[in-house]
């Protein structure tokens, strides 16, 4: 698995507290509210979803629903990887990636650590186990641990911790709900074989 920069944002001390943006994405999958500030992203948060998309790979879509006026630099990065994401995914690898600026992503813990990983290591269309992705965070042995991370998660889609699976193969929990991460496996791999022909 090839390495990809992306940013991370150093939290500052003394910093004046940041003035927080929110806007909506209606997606195919339903609505995905995105918040953060000037320096970076806080957190995306993903609809639950009751049943599976009719037909969602021939209409995707991603459009603004909310929060178009004032848009920070970090939130217009994140709307157009997202649209990038449900349209034409291959497209992401060539896209920046917004900076986060979440507390979780910017402390020196394992949880931070394995969350980098699975940004930086797991690409498009590819799965990895909950003990693989510890090994390559630096503990084999902390595939629980991955577990808790994945749970925290604050954003979910760009750290792709729907390409987190069992060691069986079977697709384990979701923050997003298990129909989600069905649905979000189903379309990388879909644009996979479209890419391979």
């Amino acid at each position: 698995m090839a390495s990809r920069r992306v940013p991370k944002v150093k939290s500052t001390k003394g910093a004046s507290q940041c003035k927080e943006r929110r806007m909506a994405l209606l997606t195919t999958v339903g609505k995905i509210e995105i918040s953060g500030c000037e320096t970076g992203l806080h957190e995306i948060k993903l609809p639950k979803m009751s049943l599976l998309p009719s037909g969602a790979e021939s209409s995707a879509m991603c459009e603004v629903c909310e929060g178009t006026e004032e848009m920070t630099e970090p939130l217009q990065q994140c709307m157009g990887w997202l649209y990038a994401y449900f349209c034409d995914p291959a497209r992401t690898a060539t896209l920046p990636v917004p900076a986060f600026h979440h507390p979780l992503l910017q402390q020196d813990s394992f949880t931070s650590k394995v969350l980098w990983t699975l940004l930086r290591d797991v690409k498009l269309g590819e799965a990895v186990s909950y003990k693989h992705l510890a090994g390559l965070a630096g503990n084999s042995r902390a595939a629980r641990a991955v577990g808790g991370a994945m749970r925290n998660n604050p954003i979910p889609i760009i750290i792709p911790c729907h390409r987190v699976i069992c060691s069986s193969g079977q697709s384990g929990n979701y923050g997003g709900g298990n129909l989600m991460k069905e649905w979000l496996l189903s379309h990388e791999k879909l644009q996979q074989e479209k890419a391979a022909h």
